[in-house]
């Protein structure tokens, strides 16, 4: 790998905490690799033999049902950690929604250094923990939230996550984003199906709060609007 110092996420990564030459080390320890959208990384039920940071690229955490279906659990964005370091098995498929590039270290090997740099192994607690209120507040969205405020608090996590582009969209300086899930994966992250989906943003549409360009670019016109529908107001 190259010089970890020069990083574009270093200052958000799990291995923000460590020392120049800690993170020397580390950087010899590990490789870039980049995926195609649609590429899986990890799969469900299979040995966890390596642990990644996201370099770039929106990713999706998936489970299988019994009856083969799949649920996405999770939404994986720049600068997160995948991987089940000190664990044996992977419990989650992850899939590239879009092109990614990764930051990949054999787990066992990663293990071993994180054992030496409490610091490492701190920051990764904390993600966990983050990880698990995140969890709680998935679960809340799901039991108790509306379709309207479902679909709105999406919306707003996606472009604090991603970025607005601050681009120009019909005639005005709106920030813009490009939606790494279609209409049947929001549904499926949501709890809600692709007709209540579609009807949720083209209304949101009709009373101004978003436009909708094409299919995946999303432009937020009323921000406040957006957080009061969302119930984070």
């Amino acid at each position: 790998m190259k010089d970890c110092t020069q990083c574009i996420i270093r200052n958000r990564a799990v291995c923000v905490g460590l020392e120049t030459d800690e993170l020397a080390v580390l950087g010899r320890l590990g490789r870039k690799q980049k995926f195609s959208k649609g590429q899986t990384i990890f799969w469900e039920g299979d040995d966890a033999v390596v642990v990644a940071n996201v370099i770039e690229g929106v990713l999706k955490v998936s489970m299988s049902m019994s009856d083969g279906r799949e649920q996405i659990v999770g939404i994986v964005f720049s600068s997160d950690f995948i991987g089940r370091p000190f664990g044996q098995q992977s419990l989650h498929s992850v899939t590239a929604l879009t092109d990614a590039e990764l930051c990949i270290f054999s787990r066992s090997t990663f293990n071993n250094f994180a054992r030496q740099h409490p610091e490492l192994e701190h920051k990764l607690l904390r993600r966990t923990l983050n990880e698990l209120d995140r969890a709680h507040e998935w679960m809340l969205r799901l039991g108790k939230k509306t379709a309207t405020e479902r679909i709105a608090t999406l919306l707003l996590e996606m472009s604090v996550r991603l970025g607005e582009t601050g681009c120009t969209v019909d005639n005005g300086a709106l920030d813009a984003f490009e939606l790494p899930l279609d209409r049947q994966q929001i549904g499926d992250v949501l709890g809600l199906t692709i007709e209540t989906v579609s009807r949720q943003l083209s209304r949101l549409k009709a009373d101004g709060v978003i436009h909708l360009p094409d299919r995946r670019t999303v432009a937020i016109r009323d921000r406040a609007r957006l957080q009061y529908l969302s119930a984070a107001a």
